[in-house]
């Protein structure tokens, strides 16, 4: 039964090839007319519904974050467009690496990805030591006039690795297995220590979904969620910054002048917005009432402008993104793709549902950005860099590239 559906699947392929060879020399400019690997006209649907939501997201982000920007940017710089233009110039780099990395083997981004990898690790580890100290978190390095956050660049690449070590976890031996989880873990405490207790967060959940998915034994996972858990709350006992937010999130109101200030003022922007919302560049708490109203809590301006129903169309769109995402690692021939698949679709929705929950009072105070959304060039990069992975995972789905030559027969 299992060789007569290999079969099937085999004539598929071999039909979508003999169809492309004889497009090719029907029209030897076939290929060289499209400016991606594939042209649009034999894309996978998931791959176009894809790119089209990605091109969404990163247009309405450009246009949400001028409108919750331009009265502290007018006030603070002179200049009410400045947070945008940076954002726009931030852009162009972003869709460089899309584009890059749609027309990149996966198993190519596979092979050099640990060098990247491993130097932001470095990275990461010299912000604990001479890193910017911004708000009580040191995250950032200083190149000249440039910021640079490895632990926003270094995303793309923990979704890469991390399909290198689970795509066979269980041919791997067990000394490389104990060798890149001490590693791993040592990684989210760097993280921790900066603190970003959020980013590492969202780096142990990644870790757990994909571990889960790559085959590894549940209560080995259970118990890294319990160490992980563990760790978090001794880093919260340990840092005055992050026990008060932890403390503002439990009770707001009780400090809602000091402590609880930005919750309580991003709970305001949401609630007045009511059923249609305000109207767009229309909101109140963006007159600096709400700090960091352009990036950490720039979900409350969108709800207050929007109001409930464009906060539900904004739920929808992730929930479509997902399901596209997972779709898209079910049709995935091989389990790096698939795991990459999955690590991609983790972290831009997670990301996004952990940013709303901060601003809805959910969970506490964390500085996380909104995929897309929030101002910042470093962000930006990585969350186009993700999204290119998870359109040339689409893409070699299809079996028509990226693939390893397929047998003529079958035994």
């Amino acid at each position: 039964m299992e060789i007569s559906q290999e079969k099937i699947k085999y004539k598929r392929i071999s039909n979508r090839k003999n169809l492309l060879n004889f497009n090719n020399k029907k029209d030897p400019t076939f290929l060289k007319k499209s400016i991606f690997p594939l042209p649009w006209a034999i894309w996978p649907y998931e791959a176009k519904i894809l790119i089209i939501l990605v091109g969404i997201w990163s247009i309405l982000g450009l246009f949400i974050l001028g409108s919750s920007s331009w009265w502290v940017a007018s006030k603070e710089m002179g200049n009410w467009a400045y947070f945008l233009k940076k954002q726009i110039i931030w852009t162009i780099p972003g869709l460089g690496f899309f584009y890059l990395v749609i027309n990149t083997k996966i198993r190519d981004l596979l092979k050099f990805s640990r060098f990247i990898f491993y130097f932001l690790f470095f990275l990461i580890f010299l912000t604990n030591i001479s890193g910017i100290t911004v708000n009580g978190s040191s995250r950032w390095l200083l190149l000249g006039n440039l910021r640079l956050q490895p632990s926003e660049l270094i995303k793309p690449f923990l979704i890469l690795e991390c399909s290198n070590l689970f795509a066979h976890w269980n041919l791997i031996k067990n000394d490389k297995k104990l060798s890149s989880i001490i590693s791993y873990g040592f990684l989210i405490l760097l993280i921790l220590k900066q603190p970003n207790l959020s980013t590492a967060s969202l780096t142990g959940i990644l870790f757990w979904v994909m571990g889960l998915c790559g085959g590894v034994r549940l209560s080995s996972l259970c118990s890294f969620a319990s160490l992980g858990f563990i760790t978090g709350c001794i880093s919260i006992l340990n840092n005055e910054y992050q026990k008060l937010r932890v403390s503002s999130f439990i009770d707001p109101w009780k400090d809602q002048q000091g402590n609880g200030f930005q919750l309580v003022q991003s709970l305001l922007a949401i609630g007045s917005g009511g059923l249609f919302g305000q109207g767009f560049g229309l909101s109140i708490q963006k007159l600096q009432y709400l700090p960091f109203m352009y990036t950490d809590f720039i979900f409350a301006i969108f709800a207050e402008e929007f109001g409930l129903l464009g906060c539900t169309l904004f739920l929808g769109f992730l929930t479509v993104f997902s399901y596209i995402s997972l779709r898209i690692a079910l049709k995935c021939r091989n389990n790096y793709t698939k795991l990459v698949a999955i690590g991609c679709g983790v972290f831009l929705t997670s990301q996004s549902i952990m940013h709303i929950a901060v601003a809805t009072g959910s969970m506490p105070t964390t500085g996380l950005p909104l995929p897309f959304i929030s101002y910042g060039g470093n962000s930006l990069i990585a969350s186009f860099f993700i999204a290119g992975m998870l359109v040339r995972c689409a893409l070699e789905s299809t079996g028509l590239i990226g693939m390893i030559s397929t047998r003529k027969t079958l035994n």
